[in-house]
């Protein structure tokens, strides 16, 4: 088995350059290396859920910093912290409800014993029988409080089958919260993964006959929802605006061809002009923030503002790990990047124009070529995720469900 060091340092390097791109992308590798991380961790018998999360958090901290935008994996570290706490809660409230039924079952004994005559010291002695069969208690389970001392003393013996007992209660607490959370996780690898049919189930209750789609850019999500709608003999047209300086939108428009669906590629500045024979505007979202603001594709801003002024409902897809717990305003958000001028100019045709003007200590022209664009929430009609389909002013509370208040910053 790798070392989880090694593929920690492997997984940050691809982060800082850019190897790994892409919510899904990101969101998987980081949680089957937490998954390694949690698995090959040494708990001790003490704050095993503390520990747990001491460790995923010292990862997660240099997996963030080595990509701030990625918000996607912000999202999971914090997702599986609180899958830790979740499952030790879980944990913690059964063994008090153990407690309770034992402590019931101590009152009953006793009544029989009395009922039946035996001296009150035949009631201790069988207590103290029993006791190698009890369970630990809530104390031994979070501190790891030897029970010797509320036991009465028997024999040498039955104090050496208590001691092998507790060791053993003690192991299988501690396998049973490991096994409880990587069982967790997986099935939050297993979500990931199938954000994307989970959210094209629904497109037919979306998408009409012969309704005409605009969306931007490139998306996984958008491309199976629409090819959903088109499996399910909807015939509908779809304006795919390019998305430049990248080109995205020539991409997913190769693929719609591919799928069978009509297909018009339109310029970024028609966007506008063409939102009149438009019935909905679909677009994927590199992260949905806690007040309902969504972080998309470089455009998609004035896509948005096109389809209020002509009254057309402008539809988010997410899959619930796109989810951020943080609001645009948090100093700890990073919601854009530069890329490089050469996407938008040729070096060599415009290096006189890059020259350093006299004594200004600075190029005449300057280049900016941002990557992503913010939409505010009043700007979207509706969230489609993975659990169905949500007013922006719902998705603080849908966010709550996922993440624990203590891990918001990393």
């Amino acid at each position: 088995m790798p070392d989880v060091q090694s593929m920690v340092v492997e997984f940050v390097n691809k982060l800082r350059k850019r190897k790994i791109e892409g919510s899904q992308a990101t969101a998987k590798y980081t949680v089957e290396l937490l998954r390694s991380v949690i698995s090959q961790h040494r708990v001790p018998h003490a704050n095993q859920a503390a520990a747990l999360i001491d460790a995923v958090k010292a990862v997660g901290e240099q997996l963030v910093a080595a990509n701030p935008v990625e918000l996607a994996v912000g999202n999971v570290v914090r997702r599986v912290l609180h899958i830790i706490r979740e499952e030790d809660l879980s944990l913690t409230t059964a063994a008090m409800a153990g407690l309770d039924l034992l402590d019931a079952s101590d009152d009953d004994d006793e009544d029989n014993c009395k009922g039946i005559g035996y001296p009150a010291m035949s009631a201790a002695v069988v207590a103290a029988a029993r006791s190698t069969l009890r369970p630990p208690s809530l104390q031994t389970l979070l501190e790891g409080t030897p029970e010797s001392a509320t036991v009465p003393y028997t024999s040498s013996s039955g104090a050496d089958s208590e001691s092998k007992s507790k060791s053993a209660d003690k192991s299988s607490i501690t396998r049973k919260l490991k096994h409880d959370v990587i069982e967790g996780v997986n099935q939050l690898i297993h979500e990931i993964a199938g954000c994307h049919e989970q959210i094209a189930e629904q497109a037919i209750e979306h998408i009409h006959q012969n309704e005409v789609i605009l969306t931007l850019g490139s998306s996984r999500t958008v491309l199976e929802f629409l090819c959903a709608a088109k499996e399910k003999k909807r015939s509908f047209r779809v304006f795919v605006a390019e998305g430049a300086p990248r080109y995205q939108g020539h991409l997913l428009a190769k693929e719609l061809v591919a799928r069978g669906l009509q297909t018009t590629v339109i310029t970024d500045s028609a966007v506008f002009a063409m939102i009149s024979r438009v019935n909905m505007v679909i677009i994927g979202a590199h992260a949905v923030m806690a007040n309902g603001g969504v972080i998309g594709p470089v455009g998609v801003n004035m896509a948005a503002l096109a389809a209020q002024k002509h009254a057309v409902p402008f539809v988010v897809l997410a899959g619930s790990h796109k989810l951020c717990p943080l609001y645009p305003h948090n100093p700890e958000v990073l919601l854009n990047e530069l890329r490089s001028p050469s996407e938008l100019l040729d070096f060599g045709e415009f290096s006189d124009c890059l020259d350093f003007g006299a004594g200004s200590g600075s190029p005449l022209l300057q280049v900016v070529n941002p990557t992503f664009d913010y939409v505010p929430p009043n700007l979207v009609s509706l969230f489609i995720t993975d659990t169905g389909g949500h007013n922006p002013s719902y998705m603080y509370r849908l966010i709550a469900d996922y993440y624990s208040a203590d891990d918001l910053v990393m």
